[in-house]
This record gives C-alpha cells, sequence and structure tokens, in this order.
C-alpha cells in the first residue's frame, strides 16, 4: 500500500475538481481502486503505487484543465484518468494538458495521448493523415483546429470534404437535387461546426464562402491556398480521387486526411486510395500519420468495447477488411 499527500494552491480551483459532494473524486477512486481524501487544498491518495501515482496525475490534469476555465465534470475526469496512464513523463503530461482550442462555443482538449498527438501534428504539419476506428476524434479535432485557425487569422478558409460514397448507396438512386443529394453524407461535418461556432456564424460563413462543405468530386481542378482542408471517410477513395485531392494544396494551407481502413464501402476488388497514399507517401518529408485505436474512442462506453471486438476479430480473421 502506498501514500502520496500533495497541495494544490488555489482553493477555488480545487472547489471545481473535486466536484459538488466529491464527486469527481469518487470516480477517480472508482476508477483507478484508490482511496483519495481531501482537506481544503490538501489531497491524500492510497492505493497500489501505480495506482496512486496515476490518480496524482489524473488530479494535476483536472486542475490545470480548471486553471484554464475549462468546467471539470464526468467525461474530464475519465479524460484524465485515461491520459493519466498514457503520459510516460512529467513533460509529456504537460504537453498533453498544455493543449486547447479555443472556438466560439466550447474550450476542445485531447482526452488520449494519440489525440494530443494528432493536434501536435496537425499543428506541425502540412499534411496528417488521421487513421483509425469511429468515436476517436479525428474529424472533430481537426474541424477544432481549422476554426481555431480560422479565428486566429492563421487561414481564411476551410473546406470540408467526404467521397460520396458510402454502403453500396448511389447518389443518382437518392430523390433531390444535388445538394439534398450530397447533404446527408455531409451531416456530420455540418454538425461539428455548429457545436463550435453560433449557428449564425456558420450559415453567414458559409453563404460567404469562407467555410465550404463538398463532396470530393467538387475539388477537381482547384488549388486551395490560405485554406484549411479536411478530407473525410477517406478510406472511400480510389487511388486517382486521393492522387486529385492531394495535389490540391496550395500556399499557406493544410490538409489533413482521416479514415478507417477496416470500413471501406468500395467495390470489391477496388483499392483504398487511403492505403495507397499511406504506401506511397511513406517516405515523403513533413507528411505525418496518426493511428488511433479502441483505446481512443470518446463516445459511449460501449462504443469502444465494440470498437476492441471488431479490433480484436480482425488480428483473427486479417483478410476479412481488405479491399
Amino acid at each position: 500500500m502506498a501514500e502520496i499527500c500533495f497541495e494544490l494552491f488555489n482553493n477555488q480551483l480545487v472547489q471545481q475538481l473535486v466536484g459538488e459532494a466529491d464527486a469527481n473524486l469518487r470516480l477517480i477512486e472508482k476508477m483507478l481502486n484508490v482511496e483519495i481524501l481531501s482537506f481544503g487544498n490538501q489531497i491524500t491518495v492510497r492505493g497500489a503505487q501505480s495506482d496512486v501515482d496515476s490518480a496524482k496525475t489524473a488530479i494535476e490534469i483536472l486542475y490545470n484543465k480548471a486553471s484554464k476555465g475549462i468546467e471539470v465534470g464526468e467525461q474530464e475526469v475519465k479524460a484524465a484518468v485515461r491520459m493519466s496512464g498514457d503520459a510516460k513523463s512529467d513533460d509529456e503530461r504537460q504537453n498533453m494538458t498544455d493543449i486547447v482550442l479555443k472556438t466560439k462555443k466550447r474550450y476542445i482538449y485531447p482526452r488520449s495521448a494519440t489525440q494530443a498527438k494528432y493536434i501536435q501534428e496537425m499543428m506541425k504539419n502540412e499534411l496528417v493523415f488521421g487513421l483509425g476506428p469511429a468515436g476517436t476524434g479525428k474529424t472533430y479535432l481537426a474541424v477544432a483546429l481549422a476554426v481555431s485557425m480560422m479565428l486566429e487569422g492563421s487561414i481564411d478558409k476551410i473546406i470540408l470534404s467526404r467521397p460520396a460514397v458510402e454502403a453500396g448507396e448511389n447518389l443518382g438512386f437518392l430523390p433531390g437535387d444535388l445538394k439534398e443529394k450530397v447533404d446527408p453524407y455531409l451531416r456530420p461535418l455540418y454538425d461539428a461546426l455548429y457545436e463550435m461556432l453560433p449557428a449564425e456564424q456558420v450559415d453567414k460563413k458559409l453563404a460567404l464562402g469562407e467555410i465550404e462543405i463538398a463532396p470530393l468530386a467538387f475539388m477537381r481542378g482547384r488549388t486551395l491556398s490560405n485554406s484549411f482542408v479536411i478530407l473525410d471517410e477517406a478510406q472511400n477513395t480510389t487511388p486517382m480521387q486521393m492522387k486529385m485531392f492531394l495535389t490540391r494544396l496550395g500556399e499557406n494551407s493544410r490538409m489533413v486526411v482521416n479514415g478507417d481502413l477496416s470500413q471501406v464501402d468500395l467495390p470489391h476488388g477496388v483499392i483504398s486510395g487511403l492505403r495507397d497514399a499511406l504506401n506511397t507517401l511513406r517516405n515523403v518529408d513533413n507528411i505525418s500519420s496518426v493511428t488511433f485505436t479502441s483505446a481512443d474512442v470518446v463516445r459511449h462506453g460501449l462504443v469502444a468495447k465494440i470498437v476492441q471486438a471488431y479490433e480484436e476479430k480482425s488480428k483473427r480473421e486479417p483478410n476479412e477488411y481488405e479491399k
């Protein structure tokens, strides 16, 4: 049994951190199998050494978030516990907790070490591939960084795109005009924007062309300068479509290409443009790729278990998801 006592200096922040009736501390106790005592701004943690260390790190992460004005609730606590196990050093923990993206409606921050690395890579590199299952925040964080950079004046335009090929459906058989046909495919991108900016600002920027949401085919023949360009569901591109998209990159722009190679909806035998690009560009400078796993899923806890089950199945039957 190990015990550690430490002091946090701002009583008001400590109150925010511990939560009503110490609810946040109770959640940390449950998740890490430790005992936590709080007296004013003094915290005592007891348990197995590794669990005590993780609990202290989680509490420090939450204190840091509270100091930045972030409201500490259940999701923040779960993220802090997850990140406490990921942090290999004080410097790495500090790097993860220092990342906060400011949008008009909320602060957005990484909830895992992989998410922190992803944001850092997007900040550093002109082209980043985000790989992994749904629910890991790939597109959401990319949109958050794009919105943050636009508000700072670093870019003039945000372009969000997806290939309109999903679940074997064909746009030609769907009712309505072209916009009505493609909007359902692009809905997740709209949803992310409306979570970060007031609706009237989103609508105004869409009308002015400062934010553009369009199917991949609309990118052909363009050069995208002073822009943050995001391609979602990239596993559903062909190699030629991917080449076309990547060569749109213009001055003072950056691209983020996201996809899940276990969820390819292309016809059988068609090579995924995402897989082809990763192979073709693996030795090119200023390009980075970040791979998420089920451990990074930040949706409902059951989603993480579902993703993990499919990951385990794909390891047992590796050819099933190959296209």
